[in-house]
This record gives C-alpha cells, sequence and structure tokens, in this order.
C-alpha cells in the first residue's frame, strides 16, 4: 500500500490527499509536525533529503517526492491527466505557475499569517506577497472567465494543484 508522508497544514500535502481521494486510492497517511523537526530526522531525510513534506513510498519502495510530481504520478492514466501532448503540457504550464507565481505569494502569506506571531518584519513580508498574489489569482480569474476548469474543459490536476492554496 502506498504510504503518504503529510502534514495536515501542507496546501501541497493537500493536493497529494485530493488526488488520492479523487481516484479512490488506498493509502497509509503518516503525519509529521513539521514545526517541531520531523522532517528533518535522519529516518525521514532518508526518505526525502529535502525535508519537506509531502513524499510518497510506492508498495514496491520507490519513493517520490514533490507535491506535483507526485500528483502527476498518480493522475497518469486517469481522466485527471489529459492524453493529447498538448493538454498535457497546458496541464505542467498551470503547475509550474502554481509553483512559482501562485504558492510562493498566496502560501507564504497564509503560513505567516495563520502559524506565526506577526512581527513587523512579518507584516512587511505579508505586504510584500500582496501585489503578486492578488496578480497570480487575477491571472487566474481571467483565465476561467470563459471556461470552468484550467485545461481542456475538464477537471485535471492542474485545477487540483491551483485550488489547495486558492481555497483558503
Amino acid at each position: 500500500m502506498l504510504k503518504l508522508y503529510d502534514n495536515a497544514d501542507s496546501g501541497n500535502a493537500y493536493k497529494v490527499r485530493l488526488v488520492l481521494a479523487h481516484l479512490g486510492l488506498p493509502f497509509e497517511r503518516i503525519q509529521l509536525d513539521t514545526d517541531s523537526g520531523e522532517t528533518r530526522t535522519p529516518e525521514y531525510l532518508a526518505t526525502n533529503p529535502n525535508g519537506k513534506v509531502p513524499a510518497i513510498v510506492l508498495a514496491n519502495g520507490d519513493v517520490l517526492c514533490e507535491s506535483n510530481a507526485i500528483i502527476f504520478y498518480l493522475a497518469a492514466g486517469t481522466a485527471l491527466l489529459p492524453e493529447d501532448n498538448l493538454e498535457r503540457a497546458r496541464v505542467l504550464q498551470w503547475m509550474f505557475f502554481e509553483q512559482y507565481s501562485h504558492e510562493p505569494n498566496i502560501a507564504v502569506a497564509r503560513h505567516v499569517l495563520k502559524h506565526l506571531e506577526l512581527t513587523d518584519e512579518r507584516r512587511a513580508l505579508v505586504e510584500s506577497k500582496r501585489e503578486p498574489g492578488y496578480r497570480a489569482l487575477g491571472v487566474m480569474e481571467g483565465h476561467l472567465a470563459d471556461r470552468s476548469f484550467f485545461v481542456a474543459e475538464q477537471f485535471t490536476i492542474a485545477d487540483i494543484a491551483l485550488y489547495a492554496y486558492t481555497h483558503v
């Protein structure tokens, strides 16, 4: 059975849980407390040397890290990932957008506001994320103005990737 190394507050881990649930795949969920250093133990670093969640361990022992790589792998051969090469590339385009334009602004601001004491330095950090965060949301809103999904008029992992930090 697949093992998922997870943290309930991680939007990146949430993406993986959403795909697993959507596909009805059974898995063992291993909760790690990222704040107390559970992702920095020698045992976990042997699984994911980057010390982050999520990570999955497949039934054969193979390990896969990084949320978008994981959901891409899980979605292969399902309706969540189009077979057409151009449509697959568009899924990847939105997943790269999520990691480089959306998540660094939305997720960072969310984490600071939800989990950390709001010092002057952290207030400034949140403020610095506001404009690029709204810009990323504007790109998404503009794209969805005349369609229901990000790619191919069907629900894909691009929608899941962007939902994980947008819904909060």
